[in-house]
């Protein structure tokens, strides 16, 4: 994806932390293209070697492996940095469910970290990844920014302080800060293994294998599903505005549409089919709700569109082909 129509200083440092990880590393393969040094942080936690192997070669590419629960390693990961782009995190709801003390620590404590040793760095911007679930039971739709529910997860709850905390660095100690309110975003390198796999991926893999998806609920619930390279063109919009009004709050970063489980089946089934006719009769199973799940999930866009000029290039379909067509290469 090129982003130098995006008024973005090529010759820029910025620190991605969690930059092995799904987002992370997409993020630093962009920054690098474009000519800027990216320094990626992180611990391998969930981060994955292979997606950052290709990166290792070029000399605008420094890896720091390192945990952002450390100060003195957040400390150093900031040292001369111009931009942070903040990914690091122990996602998932069921995970901060099963062991809601480690979420918190990573996600709240290691958050605080990085804006501690951002503000000391004098960084220019600070840009992190904050999540749709902290609408929690809010039952607006489309999704605004200004209208929040109560949370419905421990891992909800971590994102909305992240939130907070930014806010009162950007008011206190003048930090600019944007946060990044992801919804379920998809496509290259996102991990299909795991017990915590997002659901495009695995559904992916389960159809490759011939093996019946199983959808928690019965294919009612809807998400705003969002294609990885949307996500770039708004990071970096993030940290290049020169807009004022522009800093210092929280985005939606989605497509604008959102789709239930039995119709994204149905497109995976189709695009995949292309490839082996068998996965379209691959039978899907219906199982229990998931406990903290969203009912239904649609952001508004048009406050990144006014004050960002993001304009998303993928929908759920061309989004998922592009996808497809990845894992279908590289993990068939």
């Amino acid at each position: 994806m090129t982003i130098k129509n995006l008024n973005f200083n090529s010759s820029n440092r910025v620190l991605v932390t969690g930059g092995a990880g799904f987002i992370g590393s997409n993020l630093c393969e962009t920054l690098l293209e474009n000519g800027n040094k990216v320094i990626c942080l992180d611990n391998f936690a969930t981060g994955k070697r292979e997606n950052i192997t290709p990166l290792l070669e070029n000399q605008n590419f420094t890896l720091i492996e390192g945990d952002i629960r450390d100060l003195d390693t957040c400390h150093k990961a900031c040292n001369s940095v111009d931009y942070v782009l903040h990914q690091a995190a122990l996602g998932s709801v069921p995970r901060s469910i099963n062991d809601p003390i480690t979420s918190n620590d990573v996600n709240v404590s290691g958050f605080l970290n990085m804006l501690v040793a951002a503000r000391d760095a004098k960084v220019k911007r600070f840009v992190f990844a904050a999540s749709s679930s902290t609408y929690g039971d809010s039952t607006n739709m489309p999704k605004v920014e200004d209208i929040i529910g109560n949370p419905l997860s421990p891992y909800a709850i971590t994102k909305y302080v992240n939130e907070l905390y930014a806010t009162i660095f950007s008011t206190t100690y003048g930090l600019e800060t944007i946060g990044l309110r992801y919804f379920n975003v998809f496509g290259r390198k996102q991990d299909p293994n795991g017990a915590y796999a997002a659901v495009i991926p695995k559904f992916v893999m389960q159809l490759m294998n011939h093996e019946s998806p199983v959808v928690n609920g019965d294919g009612s619930f809807s998400r705003d599903f969002t294609y990885i390279d949307n996500v770039i063109q708004m990071n970096i919009r993030a940290i290049a505005s020169i807009n004022k009004e522009a800093i210092n709050t929280v985005y939606n970063v989605a497509y604008g549409e959102r789709t239930d489980l039995k119709q994204l089946i149905t497109l995976l089934k189709e695009y995949l089919g292309e490839f082996d006719p068998k996965i379209k009769d691959v039978e899907t199973i219906y199982g229990p709700q998931r406990t903290g799940d969203v009912p239904h999930s649609l952001a508004s866009i048009n406050k990144a569109k006014t004050l960002l000029g993001y304009s998303p290039e993928y929908s759920i379909e061309s989004g998922l082909k592009e996808a497809v067509n990845w894992y279908w290469k590289n993990l068939k």
